[in-house]
């Protein structure tokens, strides 16, 4: 068990580089298994999630080798086995595989995933497009099991927006006979690149990172080279701590057009903000104020920055609501932000703070990975000393981020106990 260790911070000051992007690089890992040959894919960030994805395609068979940043993945001897509990109920990324699985072998049976506790996120998307392509499904005792001979076209209109959901159909869909068409589609840039790694592979797909995405079958698809977009998640984590601290850093390896709603709210907020092609940087002005946040779909403001977000909003003068449609669970760091001082009072889906108090340091824990990092944040600012346990779940999508913060200025260390 680790912990971290973090004291009142200066203002933060300083470059710093993201990595590359933790939900674009694990349904890449998984699309890879529909290869011939060896793919390589690059900037891949070395965090635990990575690493159980990469656990789960060894267990299938997949040859894999993972060092600097840099993964290569060989799937032409994998064979049909039901995956271990232990893993899968780590990561809610192992569902991804039902599709590259299914258009292998015809028939897959796996476990139900796991993953945050933020909330239920139902499969029964990825399952109703499975079916409007032909495969038949039986569920018992946590176990699914999915056959299909081969999978068929068809148009598949989704509920809501899911990521998942839009990820695991496109990859059914490339290997599948005829044309997919998904409508409501999610868009998040994340689709995107798995999309274009595809499309690298041989697979015919367009309009991804729009609400209706086409695509055409083919027989076969193989090997390709890729690059991880930069991870707009970390980059935004790294904003707001730049800015509860009244920093000024430039977050290299971005992409800016990926954060807009982020930046715009920071600008409504009155932080300077200065965006390069590949940067971003933030400095602090006079007159801050709190806004209120509404958490949607992209191209909205991200549910995975909403944590990090409401520790800014603590510190500032005035009243502001968060609203959070996305996940019924993602309140839980509030419990943890106010034992250090913060007046928040939960209203079903909304959070009413009342900033301006002082952050005091306190014994925390990490309720999930966005809330985790939402504590670091808190913990910058706040007087004294904090201590925040549970960090396993912050490194599942942060490589090493205590060193990079302390390269920035921050007062943070991580403790093994």
């Amino acid at each position: 068990m680790s912990k971290f260790i973090v004291e009142t911070s200066e203002p933060l000051k300083g470059k710093i580089r993201t990595d590359g992007a933790k939900n674009a690089v694990l349904p890449i890992i998984a699309a890879s298994l529909m290869a011939e040959g060896k793919c390589i894919i690059e900037d891949v960030p070395d965090l635990s999630d990575v690493h159980t994805m990469c656990e789960l395609i060894r267990i299938l068979g997949a040859e894999v080798r993972f060092e600097n940043n840099r993964l290569e993945i060989c799937a032409d001897n994998i064979i049909n086995r039901e995956l271990p509990y232990e893993p899968v109920k780590k990561i809610r990324a192992s569902f991804l595989l039902a599709a590259p699985l299914l258009t292998r072998f015809s028939k897959v049976r796996i476990q139900m995933p796991g993953g945050c506790p933020i909330g239920i996120r139902p499969i029964d998307l990825h399952l109703k497009g499975f079916a409007r392509m032909g495969a038949e499904i039986r569920q018992e005792f946590g176990m699914i099991e999915l056959t299909a001979d081969k999978l068929g076209g068809n148009e598949i209109y989704l509920d809501f927006p899911s990521v998942g959901a839009t990820e695991n159909i496109i990859m059914a869909a490339a290997l599948a006979e005829g044309v997919t068409v998904i409508s409501n589609a999610a868009t998040e840039p994340e689709i995107t690149d798995m999309s274009e790694f595809l499309n690298k592979m041989g697979a015919q797909i367009e309009g991804a990172g729009t609400e209706t995405v086409r695509i055409r079958g083919v027989d076969r698809l193989y090997a390709a080279k890729h690059r991880v977009i930069p991870d707009r998640i970390e980059a935004g984590t790294f904003l707001a701590a730049a800015a509860i601290t009244g920093g000024d850093v430039r977050i290299e390896n971005v992409i800016p057009e990926h954060l807009r709603a982020v930046i715009s709210k920071l600008k409504e907020m009155n932080f300077g903000i200065e965006e390069d092609d590949d940067s971003v940087r933030i400095y602090k002005n006079d007159d801050i104020k709190s806004v209120d946040i509404k958490t949607m779909p992209y191209p909205a403001f991200p549910t995975d920055l909403q944590p990090q977000f409401m520790s800014l909003m603590t510190t500032m003068n005035g009243t502001c609501i968060i609203n959070e449609t996305i996940f019924e669970n993602r309140f839980q760091h509030v419990g943890e932000l106010s034992r250090m001082g913060a007046n928040i009072k939960l209203e079903g889906k909304s959070a009413i703070i009342k900033g301006g108090n002082r952050l005091t340091g306190a014994e925390v824990k990490a309720t999930d990975l966005r809330a985790g990092a939402g504590l670091i944040i808190a913990a910058l600012c706040a007087e004294g000393k904090s201590e925040i346990g549970d960090i396993y779940h912050i490194e599942r999508g942060y490589c090493r981020i205590e060193e990079k913060l302390k390269a920035l200025g921050a007062k943070i260390e991580k403790l093994d106990i």
